[in-house]
C-alpha cells in the first residue's frame, strides 16, 4: 500500500505531512449524531456494520491520510468478566471493579475471541476504502486499562489505583501482566484482520511521576508494545500529560511517539534525539480559534518540525464534541498547502 501515513510511521519521505485526528469518528460530526440518536455506543462498536460505516465518515468527509477504526479502550475488560456500561454525563462505568487478589485471580486472559466484530468491523473498513487509506488498530495502555478497572471509571486522584501499586505490588504486577497478555492477542487480531498500524493510548498516564512510570508501568508497556511489533506493523505509543518523562515514554517503545499539546514537540522530538517518528500535537481546543488564528498555529507547529522525515500532523488529544467540522477540514487543507 503507498501511504504517506505509514511512510511517515517508518521516518521516510513524504510529498506533504500526513494528517488525521484522534477521535475524528464521534459527536462534533451530524452524521455520527444521527446513528448515535438510535444506538448505545456499545452498540455501535459490537455491531461490526455500525462500526465500519463510523470509521469511514471522516475519511469521506475530511479527506484524512488514516482512517482509526471505532471501538472503545474498555472493550477487552468484557472478556475479561467484567460489566462495562456507559453512564449519560459519566462516560464508563465498572459495575464489578478490580479491588482484591480474588478479583484478579478471577480475570479471564482466554477470551479475546469474543472481540472479533472489532476484527470484522476492520475487514469490512479494509475492504470499503480499497486501499485509498491505511486503517489503525489501537489498544489502551496496561496502566490506563488498569486504572479503570480499579477505579471503576473516571477519576481525578487515582487513589485507589496508587493504593494497589503501594500496598501490593505483587498483585499490581499480576494484574498488570494478565492485561498485556490480553491487549496483546487483541492488537493482533486487528493486525490479522488488516489494520496497518497500531496505537496503544496511556490516556491516563500523566497521573503518575517519573519514578513510579519506570517502576510499576514501563515494563509492561514496553511488553505489549513488543508483542504488536512481532506481527511488523508500526506501533504508535501515546502518553498524555507526560512532558515531564517523555524520555522514559520513548524508552518503553514505539516506532512513533504520541505527544499531547503541554510540551513543544520539537522539544519532545529532540529530547528522544528523533530515534521515532513523532506525532502530533496541535491543542484540540485550537480548532475553535479563528481561521486565519488556526493556520497561523498549524503552520508555526509544521515549521517546528521541520523538513525531517517522520512528523503525522494529529492533535494532542482527541476532537472535543462541540468543534466545527468546518475547522477540522480546514486542518487538512492547511497542512496539505503548508511549504517548508
Amino acid at each position: 500500500m503507498n501511504s504517506r501515513f505509514l511512510d511517515a510511521c517508518r521516518r521516510r519521505p513524504t510529498d506533504v505531512r500526513p494528517v488525521w485526528f484522534m477521535r475524528q469518528a464521534g459527536r462534533y460530526m451530524k452524521q455520527y449524531r444521527e446513528i448515535r440518536a438510535h444506538h448505545h455506543i456499545l452498540e455501535i462498536c459490537r455491531r461490526p456494520d455500525l462500526a465500519s460505516t463510523v470509521t469511514l465518515q471522516p475519511v469521506e468527509a475530511l479527506d484524512v491520510d488514516a482512517a482509526i477504526i471505532f471501538a472503545d479502550l474498555l472493550l477487552p475488560v468484557e472478556p475479561m468478566g467484567l460489566k462495562l456500561d456507559f453512564v449519560a454525563g459519566e462516560g464508563p462505568v465498572i459495575d464489578n471493579p478490580v479491588r482484591t487478589s480474588s478479583d484478579i485471580d478471577s480475570l479471564s486472559i482466554s477470551n479475546t475471541d469474543e472481540l472479533g466484530y472489532v476484527g470484522e468491523a476492520i475487514q469490512m473498513t479494509v475492504k470499503a476504502l480499497a486501499g485509498r487509506v491505511p486503517v489503525v488498530g489501537f489498544v489502551g495502555a496496561p496502566f490506563t486499562m488498569a486504572s479503570y478497572m480499579i477505579e471503576g471509571g473516571p477519576s481525578r486522584s487515582f487513589l485507589k489505583t496508587k493504593q494497589m501499586m503501594y500496598r501490593d505490588e505483587t498483585l499490581w504486577r499480576r494484574l498488570m501482566g494478565k492485561l498485556v497478555d490480553v491487549l496483546g492477542p487483541y492488537a493482533l487480531l486487528q493486525v490479522a484482520s488488516g489494520a496497518r498500524a497500531i496505537q496503544v493510548f496511556d490516556s491516563w498516564v500523566g497521573a503518575l511521576g517519573s519514578d513510579d512510570y519506570v517502576r510499576y508501568v514501563a515494563p509492561y508497556s514496553r511488553a505489549l508494545i513488543e508483542r504488536i511489533r512481532t506481527s511488523g506493523v508500526p506501533v504508535i505509543h501515546f502518553g498524555t500529560g507526560c512532558s515531564g518523562y517523555f524520555r522514559e515514554l520513548h524508552a518503553a517503545g514505539g516506532d512513533v511517539l504520541g505527544v499531547d499539546w503541554r510540551i513543544n514537540i520539537d522539544q519532545a522530538w529532540m529530547d528522544i534525539s528523533y530515534r521515532s517518528a513523532i506525532q502530533g500535537n496541535l491543542d484540540p481546543a485550537v480548532l475553535f480559534a479563528p481561521l486565519p488564528e488556526l493556520k497561523q498555529r498549524v503552520h508555526e507547529l509544521l515549521k517546528r518540525t521541520g523538513t525531517r522525515p517522520g512528523h503525522i500532523f494529529n492533535l494532542g488529544h482527541g476532537i472535543l464534541p462541540e468543534t466545527p467540522v468546518e475547522h477540522v477540514r480546514a486542518v487538512v487543507n492547511f497542512v496539505r498547502e503548508f511549504k517548508p
